[in-house]
């Protein structure tokens, strides 16, 4: 395939150019610059452009590109420096790429963006569908960048596809001036001071590049794609603690974590799920073999990383930084010393020229130094200028007529004054140059720090708008449930409680369980897949923590995040035995609070009232609901139930399967026995009204529908799963 590269020289590119060249593709590079400063090895040709030129449409056509990658936020082009100037640099430079691709008609074109998009902290692994949450010039830019690509894939039906790396890292090269990622600092950190600051809180996932390289050969090399968006990561989720800790024992050394570890936790790890499901991805370097490589490395190459004043650096090393800094105070002086030597021997020329008599080279020499170098080297230019006249007057007279020559004076008056004045105004501009620039860095500080400030703010504000909001509307919505259960039928109530609990706690996945016996409970009702991740049954006492907060009637709080729980829960009571559980996933860190807590207590209690009040309704149609004499439901009762079952399937907030049972003969109470030893609590056997039995499967699909047909069919009844009722 010809592939054409769009983006500067760096780690990235010269692994991508190695991977294509060994696969055996033609590889074009677009560089973005017209400076001819990278090689590009293993390139076929380059453009040496920038992305706004008014060529890029020809040099599409010249290349006529089966892929084309923009490497986006992985550009060496952009330095980011001054964000503003770059953000408008870059979209300018992305719609010129996009509008020369689009004419082709051809192709499929790579935008590589990286999780830094998102700003906010997630508790769970990121999915492609979660908004962007950019704050900052270079994060809003490269997200823009995103919707531009998407944008032009959807409007002009092109093939585009963003692929979004999660916190990508690699082996330093002593190559690349490249910002160092998270890995290589901390071991920077680590030769230079002996120590690493690191905190728990920090949470990501890292991408070695060649893994993600692999990854982004095959969404290039793919004959379609499913999607538009991509998140590309190793799933190997660490903190910065973690990370530093592998660091030191790799160094070897007595190197010093300090716990950094302040604030709230800050996880930003993106999901593979939806690309592992699609291409095979499987993880080549594991951290660890990646941070050992990465310490042998810096280690290896440690004077190349060393500054003034490092603690890690030996005798030898410091010996020889005092040298250079010495040696470098004393380069202005010899400068200094050797151009006098040239002056000297012209003012000797000029001295008795009819030409160049009047003119002074003493006093040129001065004011150059004294413009260059300032007040001090003036001085000292000043001082070589005085002895080299001396010694010229002394050629024709003594050093006594010399030293009483009032001329003598007024020479080296008018040269010291004219050389320290020039040398004073050079230093004093150099001063308030300097001043300006650090007041500017100062300021451009400041407003990072306000604008940091001010992004807190409006988080704090949206978070207590929402209190607020819930404060005042809580009696409404507290009549809303107590409405909105009654309205249902008592089979129904559990159903659209979970339903009402989702909406009023503002979180898309709730499960409710009931408590079988003292150990089991079985999921009843739930609204997302990921509330019914838990499963269909779960040996509740064996929750840790949660367990022990649930015994006690209190509602449990998953502080530490642990993935294995839910966010939040609570147990519903009745006479001191639990009766239901309440699991909540879904709430934002900054919702989980005591309040939320309080809410989740008060919808508990109403949801007790409403089952409380069905569960005695249905006790007392006891007799009439059932056959007389068996264990099976009559036409009326099952029909109600049945339909219950399949509206709540039908919104997706359970999963039942319906089967229908041969019996021969009509001996029905005979079945009854017999197939209700092997059903559970939560299943039900019952006619309908063709005079059949069926029974009813809560919380089973077809799959696991087949194992009961099967153990009926091992007691002599046949069943099959009624027509209309699967999924």
């Amino acid at each position: 395939m010809d592939i054409l590269l769009v983006g500067g020289s760096n780690h990235l590119m010269n692994t991508m150019l190695n991977k294509l060249n060994k696969e055996g593709h033609r590889t074009y590079i677009l560089t973005g610059s017209k400076t001819p400063d990278s090689s590009y090895e293993n390139a076929y040709e380059k453009y040496r452009f920038p992305y706004d030129c008014d060529c890029l449409k020809e040099i599409f056509d010249s290349v006529n590109p089966d892929i084309t990658i923009f490497f986006g936020a992985y550009d060496s082009n952009f330095n980011w420096s001054d964000a503003r100037k770059e953000s408008v640099r870059y979209l300018a430079g992305l719609q010129n790429v996009m509008t020369s691709f689009a004419t082709m008609k051809k192709g499929r074109l790579i935008y590589l963006s990286s999780g830094e998009v998102y700003s906010e902290s997630f508790y769970c692994d990121i999915e492609e569908e979660v908004e962007t949450s950019a704050i900052g010039f270079r994060s809003m830019t490269i997200a823009q960048g995103e919707n531009i690509c998407r944008n032009y894939g959807r409007t002009m039906s092109l093939d585009t596809i963003v692929l979004r790396l999660d916190h990508l890292y690699d082996v330093p090269d002593k190559k690349m001036k490249e910002e160092p990622d998270i890995c290589t600092k901390m071991c920077i950190e680590a030769i230079r001071t002996g120590r690493i600051q690191a905190s728990k809180k920090q949470i990501f996932s890292m991408l070695y590049m060649d893994d993600a390289v692999e990854f982004i050969y095959q969404a290039m090399t793919a004959e379609e794609t499913k999607r538009e968006l991509y998140h590309i990561s190793s799933g190997e989720v660490l903190s910065e603690m973690e990370l530093a800790e592998l660091i030191r024992q790799e160094m070897g050394e007595e190197i010093e974590l300090i716990d950094n570890t302040v604030g709230e936790t800050f996880r930003v790890v993106l999901s593979n799920r939806a690309f592992a499901e699609e291409f095979h991805l499987q993880i080549f370097h594991p951290a660890a073999e990646v941070v050992k490589k990465t310490v042998k490395y810096v280690k290896r190459h440690k004077g190349s990383y060393m500054q003034e004043g490092d603690t890690g650096k030996g005798t030898w090393d410091r010996w020889r930084q005092s040298m250079g800094t010495i040696f470098r105070a004393i380069v202005p002086y010899a400068e200094n010393m050797v151009c006098f030597i040239p002056f000297f021997m012209l003012n000797n020329r000029a001295v008795g020229s009819e030409y160049f008599a009047n003119l002074d080279f003493y006093l040129l020499y001065v004011l150059l130094f004294a413009i260059i170098y300032g007040q001090q080297q003036a001085t000292f230019s000043a001082i070589l200028a005085v002895a080299g006249y001396c010694f010229r007057q002394m050629y024709n007279r003594s050093g006594l007529d010399v030293m009483l020559d009032y001329n003598t004076y007024v020479w080296i008056a008018q040269l010291f004054i004219l050389g320290l004045i020039v040398g004073y105004m050079r230093d004093q501009l150099q001063a308030v140059r300097g001043e300006n620039e650090q007041e500017i860095d100062y300021l451009s500080g400041q407003l990072d720090d306000i604008q940091d400030i001010n992004n807190s703010n409006v988080r704090m504000k949206n978070v207590l708008e929402i209190q607020i909001v819930n404060q005042n509307d809580s009696f409404g919505k507290i009549y809303e449930i107590t409405s909105s259960l009654e309205q249902y039928e008592p089979s129904e109530v559990l159903f659209y409680a979970a339903e009402i609990l989702s909406r009023l706690i503002g979180s898309k996945d709730v499960a409710i369980y009931t408590v079988a016996n003292r150990s089991y409970a079985r999921l009843f009702s739930s609204t997302s897949a990921k509330a019914r991740e838990l499963g269909n049954s779960i040996e509740y006492t064996k929750f840790g923590e949660m367990y022990d907060k649930l015994k006690e009637k209190s509602v449990y709080v998953n502080k530490n995040m642990d993935e294995r729980y839910p966010l939040m829960a609570d147990a519903i009571y009745s006479e001191d035995e639990m009766q239901l559980i309440l699991m909540v996933w879904g709430i934002p860190w900054e919702r989980m609070t005591l309040s939320q807590a309080n809410m989740l207590v008060v919808i508990g209690y109403l949801i007790q009232n409403a089952v409380l009040r069905a569960n005695r309704y249905l006790e007392a149609l006891e007799n009439q609901r059932y056959v007389k004499g068996t264990n099976i439901l009559d036409t009326g009762a099952f029909t109600s139930l049945v339909e219950a079952y399949l509206g709540a399937k039908r919104k997706g907030l359970t999963e039942c399967t319906i089967l229908q049972i041969e019996v021969k003969d009509e001996k029905f109470e005979e079945a009854g026995e017999a197939l209700g030893k092997l059903m559970r609590q939560t299943d039900y056997l019952g006619k309908m009204a063709d005079n059949h039995l069926y029974a009813l499967l809560s919380n089973t699909d077809d799959k696991d529908a087949d194992y009961v047909i099967k153990r009926f069919m091992e007691t002599g009844y046949a069943s099959w799963i009624r027509e209309g009722t699967s999924a």
